[in-house]
């Protein structure tokens, strides 16, 4: 994909991997919708973004993805700001096993709600003009994470939501590619939450277990998740890809057995 030009939102926008996603593509010359819940910290990531890339090309929305009303308001606006879509990262998400209905709304439910609104602007059944889905997922998204089970639960079923509809994407003729990221540990404000007692229960007890696994697995910087990112949308052949993101061996793909026999439209 050509991003000179397009339109992106992005989920989770104001700190960690979702800002870092905004930064690489404004700089690629993408314009960027700053979709966040945090207010504060949006509106200063926008005022900082400001102070390198020309204001007119991104908006803050603030927004709780895990809101339907809310999360339909934030594509509506990008749209109606911006007069298309091409790029959507579903970059939300939170680590609270004590809160596990709304781990689950954030995590999983706003993905997969991201991912239909998202299609409904792009998808060429709809008289779109096709595009791409990122839907950031992690580790615990394939391998099982004994500390948080509830989380491992919610990215198990990104990857697995992100594979199918992918496949329901290249049989409709929907013009839109969509994949997910699974990284490792990533050095953002998410990873502090298992040393949080109040969000953590009883898996609180694995919190010095977690850290000796950062210590031997590493812990990864934002920008080796947005080379990821960068990837996914210049590679026009990647529809499907559980991408995998580790210290040890950089950016590298899960691979699956052969897929059962799909179902051909008449």
């Amino acid at each position: 994909m050509e991003l000179l030009g397009r339109v992106a939102l992005v989920t989770g926008a104001a700190q960690g991997i979702g800002r870092s996603f905004a930064e690489a593509l404004l700089r690629h010359g993408v314009k960027v919708a700053l979709v966040d819940v945090n207010g504060s910290a949006g509106e200063a990531c926008k005022k900082a973004l400001d102070m390198e890339f020309d204001a007119a090309c991104s908006v803050f929305i603030t927004c709780d993805v895990g809101s339907p009303e809310q999360l339909k308001y934030a594509f509506r606006k990008t749209t109606d700001y911006f007069g298309s879509l091409d790029i959507v990262c579903n970059n939300a998400g939170v680590n609270n096993e004590n809160d596990w209905e709304r781990t689950i709304n954030i995590n999983l439910t706003s993905v997969i709600r991201g991912t239909y609104i998202a299609l409904e602007y792009m998808s060429k059944e709809n008289g779109g003009k096709g595009g791409v889905i990122v839907n950031v997922a992690s580790l615990a998204g394939i391998f099982p994470a004994p500390h948080g089970p509830v989380y491992t639960a919610t990215k198990h079923g990104v990857v697995g939501f992100t594979r199918a509809i992918a496949l329901t994407s290249k049989l409709s003729g929907y013009g839109v590619r969509i994949n997910t990221i699974c990284p490792a540990f990533v050095d953002t404000p998410l990873l502090n939450s298992v040393n949080c007692e109040e969000m953590m229960g009883k898996y609180y007890i694995f919190k010095d277990s977690v850290a000796k696994l950062m210590q031997h697995y590493g812990v990864l910087e934002p920008a080796l998740i947005v080379q990821g990112l960068m990837k996914i949308l210049q590679e026009e052949e990647l529809n499907g890809a559980v991408m995998k993101i580790t210290k040890s061996k950089g950016i590298h793909f899960e691979n699956y057995e052969a897929s059962l026999i799909q179902p051909e439209l008449k």
